[in-house]
């Protein structure tokens, strides 16, 4: 049997008939058992049947025709999922049942039943119409991605196919004038390719298209904190469906939809980008930074100038930490806040001895802190206004012994040499000066000087007198305060006391 203009959406591919025959002259027949149509058609399919007009005395009326489908013979006009799209009508003993929007789900096969008034009067034909719901795909390929990275061959195909049949070809929606099976001819990522049998054009296939822009989305959202996990996802709008790979700063990292971040560490902070990509193109998202947020790292601290602090001099104390965001800074000495800021600096305008000591400094963010080790800051300085003792004190008798002692403070440590006033040469070195035998010329003024390599300091020492024992003469040791760079006191006859 052939197609009508009516029965447009309605294919046939194999004919046959099935006649099945329960008693004397019952029957069902079907005018196909093969039947393609296409998705969003409308098919009819047809039967007739025969019964015999009486059974013994007893005329045979029909007393209903349905269509069902599956084991179980439930008319099928009263299924959910054909409602309002199953239609069945009778023309004698010739019936018709038409499904329109057609749906793949509808693919099934389908079977008539008439009733009677007659004993057991209930016949179908089996096996019944089988119905193939074809839904038109475009299938494309590259032909020669590197020569000609633009082309592609595109087919058109279904379920089933229809033998001498002709197609029509849609490029962004215009006629290619195109009715073979495959098309090959180059695309622009922006085209939009789709097909249809010549005849049928209002069921056309799906178009095929490159990949629209990607975006890219973050799980979970806001802040990516160092320890976290995160996923980042690609997502485009592609026929067929996009394949996806990741790049970091144009370094393939990983493939796939998701890129999924465990375990974060500040190293993965940086520009992503995803490309998608399919036959017929490919589309490469904006870039995504991901700014890694973490606690600041072990500080790091420096002193300027380096080398050798002289007191009097200026310099800086600088602390620096690795952390997002930037650290705040805080110094230490000795455990006493000195200066807080952003910058990590300490500045020093005129250092001084009291400056020596121990620092360290502390690295804060919201996320953390850090403390750095400690810098030792050894402020070098010339010797003080020394100072002089003489042991044993008070009266220093002739021919005893007695030790002179010069201290200063300086950094690096003094050295200490001994003078007697009006004598050029150094009468000892070193901070003790011992005397073991003290005698008259032993009298007279003395000076201790105190050196290293920023400076020197002199102190006077004033030997006032030496108790004689055979002339009753008694002297005494006088301290008087020295100056810096001061000449000596002589000694006075007229402090001689006798006794």
């Amino acid at each position: 049997m052939g197609l009508t203009a009516a029965m447009r959406g309605f294919f046939v591919f194999l004919l046959s008939v099935s006649v099945v025959l329960g008693q004397t002259g019952y029957g069902v027949t079907y005018s196909s058992t093969q039947i393609c149509a296409v998705k969003g058609s409308t098919v009819e399919i047809k039967s007739s049947f025969t019964y015999p007009y009486k059974v013994g005395r007893r005329s045979t009326t029909v007393e209903k025709t349905f269509w069902f489908t599956g084991s179980e013979p439930d008319d099928l006009s009263t299924d959910s999922k054909y409602s309002g799209r199953v239609t069945h009508s009778c023309n004698e003993n010739k019936c018709t049942l038409r499904i329109s929007d057609l749906r793949e789900s509808d693919s099934a096969e389908y079977k008539f039943i008439f009733i009677t008034n007659q004993e057991g009067g209930r016949f179908t034909g089996s096996p019944g119409v089988t119905l193939t719901v074809s839904v038109l795909h475009v299938e494309a390929k590259k032909t020669s991605p590197i020569l000609y990275p633009d082309w592609a061959e595109v087919k058109c195909q279904s379920r089933c196919r229809l033998s001498a049949r002709s197609y029509v070809w849609y490029k962004n929606g215009l006629n290619m004038n195109k009715d073979t099976y495959s098309v090959q001819q180059d695309f622009s990522p922006g085209d939009t390719v789709s097909c249809a049998f010549s005849g049928h054009e209002d069921y056309r296939s799906p178009s095929v298209y490159a990949p629209k822009l990607p975006s890219v989305s973050v799980s979970p959202s806001g802040e990516i904190v160092e320890g976290s996990s995160g996923t980042l996802t690609c997502s485009s709008d592609a026929n067929p469906a996009a394949n996806y790979t990741w790049y970091k700063t144009q370094t393939l990292v990983s493939n796939g939809p998701q890129l999924v971040l465990s375990s974060v560490q500040p190293s993965v902070s940086g520009e992503y980008q995803c490309t998608a990509e399919n036959t017929m193109g490919k589309m490469s998202s904006r870039y995504i930074t991901i700014d890694v947020k973490y606690a600041p790292k072990l500080p790091s601290v420096s002193v300027s100038p380096s080398g050798e602090i002289v007191e009097g001099s200026s310099g800086t104390l600088t602390c620096s930490s690795d952390a997002n965001p930037a650290a705040n800074y805080t110094w230490y000495k000795e455990n006493q806040i000195l200066s807080q800021g952003s910058d990590g600096v300490h500045a020093f305008i005129s250092i001084s001895s009291n400056n020596s000591g121990n620092y360290y400094c502390k690295s804060e963010n919201q996320y953390g802190y850090s403390k750095s080790s400690s810098l030792f800051i050894d402020v070098q300085y010339p010797p003080k206004l020394p100072s002089v003792s003489v042991s044993p004190s008070g009266e220093i008798v002739e021919g005893s012994s007695g030790t002179l002692t010069c201290s200063s403070d300086a950094n690096p440590a003094a050295n200490y040499t001994w003078y007697k006033e009006n004598e050029d040469s150094p009468k000892a070195s070193g901070q003790i000066f011992t005397i073991t035998d003290f005698r008259p010329e032993h009298r007279g003024s003395y000076y201790c000087e105190a050196q290293n390599r920023r400076g020197r300091h002199n102190s006077t020492l004033h030997l006032v007198g030496v108790t004689d024992l055979f002339s009753s003469v008694v002297l005494f040791l006088g301290f008087h305060p020295g100056r810096r760079n001061s000449s000596a006191v002589g000694l006075n006859p007229m402090n001689l006391w006798r006794l």
